[in-house]
């Protein structure tokens, strides 16, 4: 049974909650709209993305459920994705007050967790994506409109060489493009693409670990494979507003209320889940 989402509204400023909550700037939020993105440098101080790259990296569970997906040149890129929110570091980031409040913030309402990824680009061997938009194929789910966004965390270093992230800037405002298979993705109409790269600006979106991206899912992005001998992981939240309640069921959750928790919060789980594991790998 999904609760009931509630109507439409647009909520005051938020106010801090913690000195650790980073909001995003009247020009930061311009800047999204404007571009159909926005970087935040640090967002994770050095503690908690060391903790959630020592999480992930021996989280067998996850590592084995990954996914692999071919590119259109034969390359492969797994990723680990769950709908699911629980108590773990992985639901604490999801939750936590710098994210899911920016992102209210952007999309001019309360959001729902729609669902969460860990991508796995390993060196040498590491995949590129195709350029795609999100919305490309969360349109099928039964989302009306395009009111959802998601920031990717940089878990490791992200620069071109191990294929950080690439975007168009602006090209959110070209609406869906159609989606087809390229390799086992779900890629955009190449024909358009190769347009939108003649007139719009590729950014590549170098960052050390704990930056983050918060991006359009209109936005065209892709990543190239990984040639250098460095991993690049990256952890990506996505989010739903919750006026945009998918009208049918789909591989992705209908709205359901995400209750928020202090950023102090992802040190709090994130020691205590290393611990455990510590723990156990002892034993």
């Amino acid at each position: 049974m999904h609760h009931s989402p509630p109507a439409a509204h647009h909520p005051p400023p938020p106010t801090h909650h913690s000195p650790l909550t980073t909001y995003l700037s009247d020009t930061d939020v311009a800047r999204f709209h404007e571009d159909g993105f926005v970087t935040v440098e640090r967002l994770f101080d050095g503690e908690e993305i060391d903790l959630l790259r020592k999480v992930a990296r021996a989280d067998r569970q996850m590592v084995a459920g990954a996914a692999s997906r071919r590119d259109g040149q034969g390359g492969v890129i797994q990723l680990a994705l769950s709908n699911e929110v629980g108590a773990d570091l992985y639901s604490a980031i999801v939750r936590c007050r710098r994210i899911v409040d920016n992102m209210e913030r952007l999309l001019g309402g309360e959001v729902y967790h729609y669902h969460h990824k860990m991508i796995l680009k390993e060196p040498l061997v590491g995949g590129a994506w195709e350029w795609h938009q999100d919305y490309g194929y969360w349109y099928d789910n039964g989302c009306l409109f395009p009111d959802m966004a998601s920031c990717m965390i940089a878990v490791d270093r992200a620069t071109r060489a191990n294929g950080c992230l690439q975007v168009l800037r602006g090209s959110q405002r070209m609406g869906r493009i159609t989606h087809g298979k390229v390799g086992d993705q779900t890629g955009a109409d190449l024909e358009r693409v190769h347009a939108a790269c003649e007139r719009l600006d590729r950014v590549y979106c170098e960052m050390e670990p704990g930056s983050a991206i918060f991006f359009h899912c209109n936005l065209l992005h892709c990543s190239d494979q990984n040639h250098s001998t460095e991993p690049r992981w990256a952890f990506i939240c996505c989010y739903n507003a919750a006026r945009n309640n998918p009208y049918k069921e789909s591989k992705h959750p209908r709205y359901s209320f995400l209750e928020k928790w202090p950023d102090e919060k992802v040190l709090e789980v994130g020691r205590k889940q290393w611990g455990a594991m510590c723990s156990l790998s002892n034993n």
